[in-house]
């Protein structure tokens, strides 16, 4: 493979990621904040639980 070549793909895969990393959000959340944990808490192994 020419050196060139070489050189030009991992320029351009690194700057694919860079402007994937720098890129607006995508991402489909709700804008209604943080939810709050509803879940039951982990209280540990104790011989009860078995």
């Amino acid at each position: 493979m020419d050196i060139s070549k070489l050189i030009s793909r991992m320029t351009q895969y690194i700057s694919e990621a860079v402007m994937r990393i720098f890129a607006p959000n995508d991402d489909a959340y709700p804008l209604i904040g943080v939810q709050p944990f509803t879940g039951d808490i982990y209280h540990g192994k104790t011989a009860d639980n078995w």
